[in-house]
C-alpha cells in the first residue's frame, strides 16, 4: 500500500460557469484522518463531490492507486471509496434497515445472494450508530439527527478502505457530534480506514483528525498536521477573524478561541495603570 491512494493533481471543477477549484493539487494521506476546513463557499463540499466522482473536473484529475477514478467501473470505485454526501436524498418510504442494506450493494454481482457476511456488516453499522432499534421505521419519519446517523450507517455499512464524508455531524447535537466522531475515530484505528471529512468546527477538527486541510478561494492554504495548520494567522487568513490558540487541556491538540469585536476591547492594555 501506498503513502497516497488518493491524490488530486491540477483539479479544476465548478458548477455551471462558475469555477471552484482551480489547478488543486492535493494528496490525501493514507490510513489517517484527514479534516477539511473553511469558510463558506471556499470550495470544501467541491472537493469532496469532485474526489468522490459525483462531479466531473473542468481539467486535471483525481487519481485512485494511480488510476483517474472516472475512468474505473463504479461497482469497482464503490468498494473502494464510500461517501456521504452533504443533503443525501432518502427514497421514499424505505426503512432504516433497507436504507442500510444498501451499503453492501457494491459487493454483490448480478446474481449474488445475500450472506450472513451482509447481516452481520448491516447490524454492526447499526449498532455503532445506535439506529438499531430504528430499523423498522421509515427513514422520512426521523428527526434530523437520527437520519444523519442513519446514514452514516448506511455508509460504514459499505465497508469501504477510504471513507468521504461531507459535514457528518450536520443536525446532531454536541453528545452525538462526539459520538459520530469518535466512531469514525475507532474505525480509523481498527480497519485503517482512511477518513476524509468535511467540518466546520475547528476545534473539532483539530482533535480528531491527523491531517488538517484549510481551503481558501478554491485552493488548500495550508495543509499539514493539526499544531502545523490551526494557528492564529491562519484562522485570520481563511476566516477573516482574530483568535488565540491554546492547548486543549483534554488531547493536548491546539484549540482555537475566536475574538469577536465585543470583546477585542477586553484585551487592549488599560492606559494609566
Amino acid at each position: 500500500m501506498t503513502d497516497t491512494r488518493l491524490e488530486a493533481l491540477k483539479l479544476s471543477a465548478g458548477y455551471g460557469k462558475h469555477l471552484v477549484l482551480e489547478e488543486l493539487d492535493l494528496q490525501i494521506p493514507t490510513g489517517e484522518i484527514t479534516a477539511i476546513v473553511g469558510a463558506n463557499a471556499c470550495g470544501k463540499s467541491t472537493l469532496l463531490k469532485a474526489m468522490s466522482r459525483l462531479i466531473a473536473p473542468r481539467n486535471g484529475q483525481v487519481f485512485l492507486d494511480g488510476q483517474a477514478i472516472h475512468r474505473l467501473p463504479t461497482r469497482d470505485l464503490a468498494r473502494k471509496l464510500g461517501v456521504l454526501p452533504q443533503s443525501p436524498v432518502t427514497p421514499e418510504g424505505i426503512t432504516v434497515a433497507d436504507l442500510v442494506s444498501r451499503g453492501r450493494h457494491p459487493h454483490h454481482g448480478l446474481f449474488a445472494r445475500w450472506t450472513s457476511t451482509d447481516d452481520e456488516a448491516v447490524a454492526s453499522a447499526l449498532e455503532a450508530t445506535q439506529t438499531l432499534a430504528l430499523s423498522d421505521r421509515p427513514v422520512d419519519e426521523l428527526s434530523g439527527g437520527q437520519r444523519q446517523r442513519v446514514w452514516i450507517a448506511m455508509a460504514l455499512a459499505q465497508e469501504t478502505e477510504i471513507l468521504l464524508l461531507d459535514e457528518p455531524t450536520t443536525f446532531l447535537d454536541i453528545n452525538h457530534q462526539v459520538e459520530v466522531l469518535d466512531l469514525l475515530t475507532d474505525l480509523n484505528h481498527r480497519r485503517g480506514t482512511t477518513i476524509v471529512m468535511v467540518l466546520h468546527d475547528l476545534n473539532l477538527a483539530a482533535r480528531y483528525a491527523d491531517h488538517l486541510v484549510a481551503m481558501l478561494v478554491g485552493r488548500p492554504h495550508l495543509t499539514g498536521a493539526p499544531e502545523f495548520v490551526l494557528s492564529e494567522d491562519m484562522v485570520r487568513d481563511v476566516f477573516g477573524i482574530e483568535s488565540r490558540i491554546m492547548i486543549d487541556p483534554t488531547s493536548q491538540r491546539p484549540m482555537m478561541l475566536p475574538i469577536g469585536r465585543h470583546h477585542a476591547r477586553l484585551e487592549q492594555p488599560v492606559s494609566g495603570v
